[in-house]
């Protein structure tokens, strides 16, 4: 198998070239866990793996059955209402060892941020969305300074943490909260920890494979060793292949479906083809890199031909259209520039709104 095979059978199992699923929960149900905090981009990394609209995609976060929440490394995550608790009892207890850490640092012990969480129960109960800026101010937690802001951040992530709060209804363009379990009721079933550490590793094997252990380590955030253990339990429902020393896992049977045309994609910043994997350059030439991602995590919206990342691009939303700007490393072709006005048709499918392509 080479690299180029390696990156093409990530584009199938990430179901950007095909999918299957035509539900906003679906998608993310396959994936495990979406990186989500560019919120706009994260809905069309959910709209570009299949056909909703970004209403029908707000709808399905809104109600409930997509869950917006701090749950892996940590960072903000789109999860499967299926998934969130079992995800949560898994993860959760270690991103809270890093926001602990913090909250310790500046002035939170365990004891104080567990009578903060009773408050907010107190505030978001009967099935209330307020936004962050809301609830510090019932807290009486100031916010007009950058401690200030850090301290928000602690107790809210913390609290989403701890299963009690999780993204409530949108307020226009402004993100609140609720409580989980109003928003997802919870369920008596519970995995061991060993249980739900394999399932996340088959999960995300099957989504985003080949992919090695150092991929899953970094995606998950757990160590090495505990990653080893995991894959080590499923590893006889998964299909692997050691390509230059590394070992690759992903689904079963995952090769035979590679007979799919090659096409070019617009995908998001923050995107799970780039961003869930330890090194990129399967899919990015190295010399591209600095012009897709920066070394402290700040991801641009890509363009994709074939396998390969060949630019980026940037909306900016007029009066009577969305303006598109691409940026790509070398120069195309005439008839490329036929299929890049092509490819950019599915996000104005997406958005419900013409699209003039710069």
């Amino acid at each position: 198998m080479t690299h180029p095979e390696i990156a093409l059978l990530r584009m199938i199992s990430q179901k950007i070239l095909k999918t299957n699923f035509h539900e906003p929960q679906e998608i993310v149900k396959h994936l495990g866990a979406m990186q989500a905090q560019d919120y706009s981009m994260a809905k069309w990394a959910v709209g570009s793996r299949c056909d909703a609209s970004e209403k029908s995609i707000e709808e399905a976060i809104n109600s409930g059955k997509i869950i917006r929440t701090h749950i892996l490394r940590p960072t903000w995550h789109f999860v499967s209402a299926d998934d969130i608790y079992w995800m949560l009892d898994v993860s959760g207890p270690q991103v809270k060892k890093i926001v602990l850490s913090a909250a310790k640092k500046n002035g939170f012990d365990e004891k104080k941020l567990h009578k903060i969480n009773s408050s907010i129960e107190k505030i978001l109960a009967g099935n209330n969305s307020l936004t962050r800026d809301e609830i510090m101010q019932e807290l009486n937690i100031q916010r007009d300074s950058g401690q200030g802001f850090l301290n928000s951040t602690i107790v809210m992530m913390n609290a989403e943490l701890d299963g009690l709060v999780c993204n409530g209804i949108m307020k226009g363009k402004q993100l609140t909260y609720s409580l989980l379990e109003e928003k997802v009721p919870k369920t008596n079933g519970k995995l061991t920890k060993e249980e739900g550490l394999a399932k996340l590793a088959k999960r995300y094997f099957e989504s985003h494979g080949p992919a090695t252990l150092l991929d899953f380590t970094w995606w998950s955030g757990f160590p090495a060793t505990t990653a080893k253990l995991a894959i080590h339990s499923v590893e006889s429902e998964l299909d692997s292949i050691e390509v230059d020393g590394k070992k690759y896992w992903f689904k079963k049977g995952l090769p035979s479906e590679t007979e799919i045309p090659k096409s070019i994609h617009f995908l998001p910043s923050f995107d799970e083809i780039l961003i869930s994997y330890k090194t990129r350059e399967i899919t990015i030439a190295k010399e591209h890199q600095a012009n897709a991602f920066t070394n402290n995590g700040i991801f641009w919206p890509i363009i994709i031909e074939d396998e390969k990342v060949i630019g980026t691009w940037k909306r900016t939303v007029k009066k009577q259209h969305i303006k598109i700007e691409t940026n790509f490393f070398e120069p195309i072709s005439a008839d490329k520039k036929s299929l890049v006005l092509e490819a950019i048709k599915p996000f104005e499918s997406y958005l419900e709104a013409k699209i003039v392509i710069e």
